[in-house]
């Protein structure tokens, strides 16, 4: 036998309509940060490979220019912003200590320039790949108790029918059902939102590790590069 949704969707109650559409909504904005973080996460990824692997060889032949200009052309890729932020400084770096201004306030730390403008860029796109993973995490922690609710509205409704005398289980049917219809919905979407944080959480941490591995060898090359 199956489950008449149309039947038991008349037969629901204002207040269970309400919560069940809300579910629903929070559901539909769930699927969509869930495929915008995978094909941003899919991009980041390809980009983060190919450019990893042509800064080395452009570090070794010294060509940061080049270097600098790949990362330009590669927006997707939390490695390559990052290293375009390092790059550019030490550039901008190496003008500096070719010239002092009149009003010269000291020695120029390059190394330390470097290592600054880095950790900007690192902070911010960590940010932007965390971005929507506060929403999945909302919605697993709260779509339980929204169905919950659902729940006790339904057997509420329940229980009112059965003040009133002798009732057939045609009548109390409906009433558990959207209890528990509203309850299984809640658990469905929390489910998914739980196992999707956790998912793209530990992919967050994975481009963290990475970008702290490129920046922590790019300082060794201008640490080697500055005794060299």
């Amino acid at each position: 036998m199956g489950l008449d949704l149309v039947e038991l969707w008349n037969n629901m109650s204002i207040i269970v309509k309400v919560i069940t559409v809300l579910m629903i909504g929070m559901s539909v904005f769930m699927f969509y940060v869930i495929a915008e973080r995978l094909l941003t996460f899919r991009s980041a990824s390809d980009q983060s490979i190919r450019y990893v692997q042509a800064l080395g060889e452009y570090l070794r032949q010294h060509k940061v220019n080049e270097a600098l200009n790949a990362a330009r052309t590669m927006p997707r890729s939390p490695v390559a912003k990052v290293m375009e932020s390092g790059l550019t400084a030490l550039l901008q770096g190496r003008e500096a200590l070719k010239t002092e201004g009149p009003d010269d306030v000291g020695d120029f730390d390059l190394v330390d320039s470097v290592n600054r403008a880095l950790e900007r860029v690192k902070e911010r796109e960590t940010s932007n790949l965390r971005r929507g993973l506060a929403y999945l995490g909302t919605v697993a922690s709260a779509t339980p108790f929204i169905g919950l609710l659902g729940t006790v509205v339904g057997i509420l409704g329940t229980f009112q029918l059965l003040k009133g005398g002798s009732v057939t289980i045609n009548e109390i049917g409906p009433k558990i059902s959207e209890a528990l219809v509203s309850t299984a919905l809640g658990l469905a979407v929390a489910i998914i939102a739980a196992m999707s944080f956790n998912f793209f959480t530990s992919r967050v941490e994975q481009y963290v590790i990475d970008m702290n591995d490129v920046s922590s060898e790019f300082i060794d090359y201008v640490l080697r590069e500055g005794r060299s």
